[in-house]
């Protein structure tokens, strides 16, 4: 196992660097349109557009990769991530910071599949597993350490773009300097939104839910504290404290749907994270209090999107999973296009608490429909349900790594359509 880490450790290097140098910007930019006066209905387009961005390029880019190949589209993307990073520096205008945003969704979009694809390559059906655990551990120590550069802004309000592009500029180099071959990228054939719904109503209509609340929350999460009255370290702790427990309680969640009905720890799960944004909607003040909930909530909504890959997964033969997780990335992404705008809209109606009625609404939209498919139809016997993966919300590369997939010469096992 360490020997296939070690094998990959250049393209963690790049990962971590990635996620420290980017995975705050949406908060950065967030706090800085709210502290230039802006209504929290301007906000979330603007937010909007990354996500707008990253679907596209999902579409996209693979032609691109294929062209010119993993190194040098790698290059190419972060190069110009870091130029658009950059000029964020420049001039604050609201039309500007949208169009840079679609074009950081698009390069992120690009450099995911670029190195989850080289790690998939890299990773031996023995050691998939672990590379993926470790993965998920880089992506997000990374993306909850870079919260903490928005406390660069209380002296000079350009500083966090400054180092934020310097980052982004030397992930270039574990990537550049590699002596490892490049792989050759296939694309999969996707599977249609249609039959995706018609093999896991519950797992599509999850995955878009999810992708509405976790938006809503990348977007707006820390102007809601600010405007509670945390300073800038509380909000970028705040920020972390959610990322961390999004890591942490993702374990007991999985390992508890793989021993009981997948479909009731989904509905427990949503259930959960209604009370926890109700809760959070009702504390009207920063504290410890705060933060635990905070924590609560991250580790309950990033537990769903794998839950739902895992529901989907169980309902279908494994030559169709990859196909399938581009689905669900895609279901996430459009509702994670959709989830700024109307948490915007329901904090400008009902001030901060509105962001997380908001959410609350989502989570309680699916809830319903997971019961009703749940008194609907059968569940999968517990023998035929796939184990759990952590996996993330990027590209459908990850669902390669799957470490109990059978080998490509096994006989795939029959659909199990929930129907």
């Amino acid at each position: 196992m360490l020997t296939a880490i070690l094998s990959v450790r250049s393209l963690l290097l790049a990962v971590f660097m990635l996620m420290a140098g980017s995975g705050f910007m949406a908060t950065l930019i967030s706090l800085q349109l709210e502290a230039a006066g802006t209504s929290p209905l301007f906000i979330g387009p603007v937010a909007t557009a990354y996500f707008a961005g990253l679907t596209v390029g999902a579409l996209k880019v693979t032609p691109l990769i294929q062209r010119v190949g993993h190194i040098r589209a790698f290059t190419a993307f972060v190069s110009l991530f870091s130029a658009s990073t950059l000029t964020y520096a420049v001039h604050q205008d609201i039309m500007l910071w949208g169009a840079l945003r679609f074009v950081d969704g698009f390069c992120m979009a690009g450099v995911f599949v670029c190195l989850e694809s080289w790690l998939n390559d890299k990773s031996g059906p023995e050691t998939r597993g672990g590379v993926l655990a470790v993965y998920m551990t880089v992506l997000y120590s990374g993306q909850a350490v870079g919260q903490f550069l928005l406390t660069l802004s209380s002296d000079k309000p350009s500083m966090p773009f400054l180092v934020a592009g310097i980052l982004l500029s030397l992930a270039v180099l574990p990537i550049a300097l590699t002596r490892r071959n490049a792989p050759v990228l296939d694309e999969a054939p996707a599977m249609s939104i249609r039959k995706l719904y018609e093999s896991s109503p519950l797992g599509i209509i999850g995955a878009a839910a999810t992708g509405m609340m976790l938006g809503a929350f990348y977007a707006l999460g820390a102007v809601h504290v600010r405007r509670l009255g945390m300073d800038l370290s509380g909000a970028a702790l705040f920020m972390s404290v959610v990322i961390l427990g999004g890591v942490v309680l993702q374990w007991p969640i999985g390992w508890l749907s793989d021993v009981f009905d997948r479909r009731r720890v989904i509905v427990s799960t949503f259930a959960a994270a209604v009370l926890a944004s109700g809760l959070i909607s009702l504390t009207g003040a920063p504290g410890t209090a705060l933060l635990v909930l905070g924590g609560l909530f991250g580790g309950l909504t990033f537990a769903l999107y794998p839950l739902c890959v895992a529901h989907t997964n169980d309902r279908l033969s494994p030559a169709d999973r990859v196909g399938a997780s581009g689905g669900l990335v895609l279901a996430y992404s459009v509702g994670a296009v959709a989830g700024p705008m109307a948490g915007a809209a329901a904090m400008s109606a009902m001030g901060p608490p509105g962001l997380y009625v908001f959410i609350a609404c989502c989570a309680i939209g699916a809830l319903a429909f997971a019961l009703w498919r749940q008194a609907a139809n059968m569940p999968v016997p517990g023998e035929l349900q796939q184990h759990y993966q952590i996996l993330p919300r990027t590209t459908p590369m990850p669902a390669s790594l799957d470490p109990f997939a059978p080998d490509g010469d096994d006989d795939p096992a029959p659909d199990r359509k929930e129907t």
